[in-house]
């Protein structure tokens, strides 16, 4: 609305037209006020959406693009020199007993150095030597396997030995030939094509991508029973650590779920991020111990065990608001956290299985009061306008405040109990790969490749994290057994 006027014409207007005027014209300003206050919440909103970050939120470093932040790690300095400390025994390439040398190199001296003497005759009386690691030639191997055929001299019948039982072919492909495919596939994530590529040149073997498929769908078929197993022993395990991230299936959007523990690992890739893909996982329905999360409301659905917090999550969380809403109490609760969490690795390293009484109670007093403190500096905070007519959204900085108070027990977790970790880098370690067979691969073409990768990838992990020889398990799965002896032999 125009409210410009002539002096002219402001000097023909009665006192009662030009006091409508000035009513009018403050309307009009209060108005564009709270528009302007309206637009200034909503461009705070957006630059802190723009702030966040794999450094302070839950966004992974892929979605940084090419901003990528300054390195900050939540890691404390220990005030060492950076490299190995003074008692370190370090690591080289140490000599092995002969018993282990492959192949053996004798260099003669024909004749003395000083007085050109030969020395042809006699034998040596010591030898000088030195150990060089090499890699053979890599070729292909053909195996013949050759049955007997004899005629009984007797009754004239014609008798043939029995080949082995994994000899079912005319021509067919080694264990040991499927058990590289399967671990260059599934565990080092090259492709087929250069997986085709690198087959031909280093051992002269041509496979299509159907063979290679086919490879890795028997092995699938062949890991059901140790899949089931790593299952069983996840829910059978006092504490355990769940996780799940987005992936592309057939270009779609799916969700990768993880259970693990420090010897388990298992993955299912499945349309739903809910309590639908946790049922499907098969494991949190089952599970009694302690269950460490990022605080998804799926997980506390199952009461039936206890909850722990991923604490790196809050960290990174009160970064975020304490740069962005300048929030005095964030600083404050974050320095209490790494307070508890280094008396408790203090008290790990003396040989403690929990905290002096008088300590747990004045770590509770401190964490409430930043807590209470916290309330007051949140209620000076605008709450965000509401733009429809849902229920009104409460402020990020009174969400977290409030997450932190109500799940206080599940927080502090690793203090009242020395089993549950700080935080849940087990499961994200376990899932951090998967993102990157994400970023090389693109998307899993198709629902049956996710599931053979899954159950392909956690068999391998699992036996990676019980340092059991990758190409041994793969290419016999029943030495699988031998971690859980009290098992079937998954076979």
């Amino acid at each position: 609305m125009s409210l410009q006027f002539s002096e002219s014409a402001l000097m023909q207007c009665s006192k009662e037209k030009l006091i409508g005027l000035v009513v009018i014209q403050g309307q009009e300003i209060q108005r564009l006020q709270e528009q302007v206050r309206q637009l200034q919440v909503q461009v705070n909103e957006l630059l802190g959406r723009l702030s966040k970050n794999s450094q302070n939120s839950h966004k992974p470093p892929s979605s940084d693009g090419y901003q990528k932040p300054n390195p900050k790690s939540q890691r404390q300095s220990s005030g060492q020199k950076p490299g190995g400390q003074f008692g370190h025994p370090g690591s080289r390439l140490e000599r092995v007993d002969a018993i282990e040398v492959d192949v053996i190199h004798c260099y003669e001296v024909s004749s003395c150095a000083h007085c050109g003497s030969a020395l042809d005759v006699g034998e040596p009386s010591d030898y000088e030597s030195r150990q060089e690691f090499e890699i053979p030639v890599l070729k292909r191997q053909v195996i013949e396997h050759r049955a007997q055929v004899k005629r009984c001299a007797h009754c004239g019948l014609i008798n043939r030995a029995s080949f082995p039982e994994h000899i079912t072919q005319v021509t067919q492909y080694g264990k040991g030939l499927k058990a590289m495919v399967t671990y260059l596939n599934q565990y080092q994530f090259i492709p087929y094509e250069r997986l085709q590529d690198m087959l031909k040149d280093l051992f002269s073997i041509s496979l299509s991508k159907g063979s290679l498929f086919n490879i890795n769908l028997a092995c699938y078929k062949s890991l059901e029973a140790a899949s089931e197993l790593i299952k069983k022993k996840i829910a059978q395990s006092g504490q355990a650590h769940f996780d799940e991230s987005g992936v592309r299936v057939s270009r779609g959007l799916s969700w990768l779920h993880v259970a693990s523990t420090r010897l388990l690992t298992h993955y299912l890739v499945h349309p739903k991020r809910g309590g639908e893909a946790i049922e499907a996982l098969g494991i949190l329905p089952h599970f009694k111990g302690c269950a460490t999360q990022d605080h998804w409301d799926s997980y506390f659905k199952y009461e039936d065990c206890q909850h722990s917090l991923c604490n790196v999550h809050h960290l990174r969380e009160l970064d975020y608001i304490q740069e962005t809403y300048q929030q005095a109490w964030c600083k404050a609760i974050k320095k209490c956290l790494l307070k508890i969490k280094k008396a408790v690795d203090k008290r790990k390293a003396g040989g403690f299985g929990n905290l002096e009484k008088e300590t747990l109670l004045s770590f509770e007093k401190d964490y409430r009061a930043i807590l209470e403190q916290g309330f007051k500096e949140v209620l000076k905070l605008r709450p965000p306008p509401s733009f429809s007519r849902s229920k009104p959204k409460q402020h990020p900085a009174k969400n977290l405040l409030d997450r932190l108070s109500f799940d206080q027990e599940e927080t502090l977790r690793f203090m009242y109990d020395f089993s549950v970790p700080f935080s849940n880098n087990q499961a994200e370690q376990d899932i951090r790969m998967i993102k990157v067979k994400q970023k090389i691969s693109g998307c899993f073409r198709s629902p049956r490749g996710s599931d053979i990768f899954c159950r392909i990838k956690g068999y391998l992990s699992t036996a990676k994290k019980n340092s059991l020889p990758i190409l041994e398990a793969l290419s016999n799965p029943s030495s699988f057994s031998i971690l859980f002896p009290d098992s079937v032999s998954p076979s």
